[in-house]
Parts: C-alpha cells; structure tokens; sequence
C-alpha cells in the first residue's frame, strides 16, 4: 500500500486510523450485515452514529444544551444564501468582514438578496490579514455579523473573536473547525464543510444557539429553513449517512488524542516547522500572508519564479507529498495541514524544502 503526505486543501487528509477502522466494518456494520450506506437512516443502528456524532462535536466544542448540531447538504456554498434568507432583512441586513475568496462570495448571496452590508475588507491587499477589531464597523441594527475564521486560499487566520456587542456572531469554520480550543459559546451560529479538516465531502456541520433555528420564516422553502433540520434531528429526508459516520469517527478520534488542546498543540508545531522554513530560507520562499494573521492550517508561500514553482510541485510529488500546488488567486504553494496531517509529513515537506532551496537557489 502506496500513502503519500497528503497537502490538499479539501477533499484532504483523514487520520489513517479512521480510514482502517471504516474498512474494517465497512462490509458489515454493528453486526448488521450491511454496510453503513446500505443500512436506513430510520434504523437504530444509524440513529446511534447520528447521535453520537452530535454530542462529541458538543462535547468537543463545550457546548451544552443550549445549543444543537445540524447535518446539511449543499456544502458551506448553500449556507452563504441560507444565513441570510433565514435571519437578514433589509431593515436588519447582515454584516459581512471580506477577509477572503469564501467571505466575499457568502457577502455576494446576502448582498444579491438585498441584505448585505460590508463591515470590513482587505481585498486591497490581496487578503494578506485579516481584519482587525478596529477595523470592524457594524451598524446597531445589523442582524449578525459574518466572518470567514480561516483563510484556506489565501493562508489567513483570526487569531482574535470579534466583540460584536449585542450583535450575533456567525462564522464559516469550515477549514479550522475542531482544530483548537475556542470559546465557541461567543457564537450564535458556526459552519463547517467537513472535507477539509472533519471528514470526506458531502455533509457541513451546523452548530448554533437552539433560540435561533428553532423557528425559521414559513415562506422559504422546507429545506431552506433551519428548523426543518432542526425539529426533525437533521432527519427530515434521507441524510448523507456515510459523511455524518465519518464525521462521528474523526471527533470520536480527536477526543481519544486528547480534544483540541492536543490538536493545538500538534497543529501550532507543524505550523511553526514550515514557517520557520520560510522564514529562514532567505527570502527564497516568501510567505503571502502577515505574521499576525499567520493560518495554523493552511501555509502559503512564493518561490522567485514560476517556472520555479513548478519544479517545486513535481518534485515534491516524486517525494510523496501531495498537494502543494497553490490556488490560482494566489499562486506558489499552499501546504494544508489539518489535524490528520502528523508532524512527520510537515518535517519531511520542511526537509524537501531545504533542500530544493539549496540545489535551486
């Protein structure tokens, strides 16, 4: 069996341990004689994965029973309309902090729907940093105000929780969701894709105050409204059991290594291998973004050329690390390194980018 050091941004890598576990019961699972996208979601046996899946992310996060844990399809792209259809009104409108490629187009959707407001942009600068709390400007009758937590594009992170007053905070966490402890109870509403950093595509995990999904306009459609997912426990038409199974599995594994102070701890060493990489190559490689806004998960950087980069990429991939070839928006190299990802595979891309320095500088 061939495993490379997988780097992409999403669909991206899963912890092997859950991968082997998945195959092991994947003909037969819970002594059913079915596999898990055989079985119905009506059945207990899925019922218990459903459920089990909620209450670690709960758990994980420290939430308690204020708050509940959707399954929605239609990727985070779906949740940029369905925020704003479900809690923003042109007297109301949402506020929206541009701090990336996915923050501008969840600010298009409430925009093209007439209500959405801009509270602060670093498009000028190519989306170098996010933000500062300074920065913000919210209006009092904003009905929330939206931020795009980490950058996967552009290598981007909040480092800080905006104080929004009696404003609602709502935030995309699809790319650094569960990767370190956060006071999420300062949120209304998180969203998370879980194909970058929580499981394979095709399910985002939900997570928000009950007091605000458990009632939603009776004139948008059914599955447009958060309470149908809501009253029903996510049930309300066949969910995408085997995304939800594994989503369960990859929580289940975080908390056995030790919840997210571990994920931080592991996360921040993997970061600071392959920024001190850049840092220290003497200006070979250079980072897109500023230090203080520095992503633990996403590390892009610049060689001098571009026929460089590309040398860059294919040898890499010789090398077995896969998936380092930046975003078009950007260009140069992006190396996602999510939970999954272990230290190792951040050492040995550090190690190859040393060398690849010193034979092509």
């Amino acid at each position: 069996m061939k495993r490379v050091y997988n780097f992409n941004p999403g669909p991206a890598t899963l912890p092997l341990e859950v991968l082997k576990e998945a195959q092991a019961e994947f003909l037969d699972f819970d002594g059913s004689g079915m596999s898990i996208i055989e079985i119905s979601h009506r059945s207990k046996s899925y019922e218990n994965v459903h459920n089990a899946a909620k209450s670690d992310i709960l758990e994980l996060m420290g939430l308690g029973n204020d708050y509940d844990v959707l399954f929605i399809q239609g990727g985070a792209s779906l949740q940029f309309a369905m925020i704003p259809m479900n809690f923003a009104t042109k007297k109301n409108p949402g506020f929206y902090v541009l701090s990336g490629t996915f923050s501008s187009n969840a600010y298009k959707e409430a925009k093209n729907l007439g209500v959405g407001e801009i509270s602060a942009s670093t498009k000028e600068e190519n989306f170098c940093r996010v933000p500062r709390q300074d920065e913000l400007s919210i209006n009092s009758d904003a009905a929330y105000l939206h931020i795009c937590n980490n950058n996967t594009i552009y290598g981007t992170e909040f480092h800080y929780i905006p104080e929004t007053g009696k404003i609602p905070l709502f935030a995309d966490m699809s790319s650094d969701m569960l990767s370190r402890p956060v006071d999420f109870k300062k949120f209304s509403l998180i969203y998370a894709g879980v194909q970058k950093n929580l499981g394979p595509a095709g399910v985002v995990i939900v997570v928000a105050r009950k007091n605000f999904i458990e009632k939603s306009l009776e004139t948008l459609p059914t599955m447009l409204r958060y309470d149908t997912f809501y009253n029903k426990n996510s049930l309300y038409n066949t969910p995408p059991a085997f995304s939800i199974y594994m989503v369960g599995k990859v929580a289940k594994w975080i908390k056995n290594c030790g919840g997210l102070a571990e994920m931080a701890r592991r996360n921040s060493i993997k970061a600071k291998i392959l920024y001190d990489a850049i840092d220290n190559s003497g200006g070979f490689y250079r980072g897109h973004a500023e230090k203080d806004s520095r992503s633990l998960m996403n590390v892009t950087f610049r060689l001098p050329s571009e026929d460089l980069e590309k040398k860059f990429v294919a040898e890499a991939l010789e090398n077995n690390l896969s998936g380092v070839k930046g975003h078009r928006s950007v260009g140069g190299m992006r190396a996602s390194i999510y939970n999954a990802m272990p230290i190792d595979g951040a050492q040995a891309l550090a190690d190859f980018m040393d060398k690849f320095r010193k034979t092509n500088a």
